[in-house]
């Protein structure tokens, strides 16, 4: 039976060029319903009232330091991506935007950097992990082959999301950062450990 359909706000602006409109679907599971969907320019404003609601714990987390706002700047880099060497998911509930995951491919390389914050309320729901699988589809489709991420040593939370996965991820630490290499490329423990994480949260097709 298909998963219900969260609500969620109509773009009044044409879809971005190239804008890959396969990569959105409905999530339901775990208590939540939403949307995930590629990122749009008009997600700004959207953007900035997540950062907003965000904790200073969690603003510290994803940035490793103070991070009160999100410049113009922040704003237009995080928002205008070519869905190519770099690509945004983000989930949705009605018009709000409650997580973020992305990645941004080293140029000349297979590899691209992964990172994503999830609206405090929003934690503990699987969303980071539906992300992460949602987003290591559509990397391979575009060519990437391994994810690389950075974290501070106390961001628990993160470093299960990515061990947790079911890719042989390879890590290291130095003055309190972790650094993490991992294939994205399906294997026995990931399509194991994505099936479980399913039995949870389905996505509609």
């Amino acid at each position: 039976m298909p998963a219900p359909s969260a609500p969620k706000g109509a773009p009044v602006s044409p879809d971005p060029p190239r804008y890959p409109r396969e990569l959105e679907r409905d999530v339901a599971g775990e208590g939540l319903r939403y949307h995930v969907r590629p990122i749009r320019p008009d997600d700004g404003p959207r953007l900035v009232e997540l950062h907003g609601r965000l904790s200073r714990r969690s603003v510290y987390l994803r940035f490793f330091g103070p991070h009160p706002t999100l410049s113009d700047a922040e704003v237009k880099r995080f928002t205008e991506v070519d869905y190519e060497g770099r690509l945004a998911l983000v989930a949705t509930i009605g018009d709000d935007l409650i997580a973020v995951v992305r990645y941004d491919r080293t140029p000349g390389t297979s590899e691209a950097e992964v990172a994503f914050v999830v609206d405090d309320k929003y934690q503990h729901h699987g969303l980071g992990s539906g992300l992460l699988d949602e987003l290591a589809d559509a990397a391979l489709a575009r060519g990437v082959t391994t994810f690389t991420a950075e974290t501070l040593a106390e961001n628990r939370t993160m470093l299960d999301v990515f061990h947790h996965a079911g890719f042989p991820v390879q890590s290291g630490i130095e003055y309190g950062t972790v650094t993490l290499r991992f294939p994205i490329a399906s294997t026995a423990t990931s399509i194991a450990a994505r099936a479980a994480r399913r039995q949870r949260t389905g996505a509609a097709e």
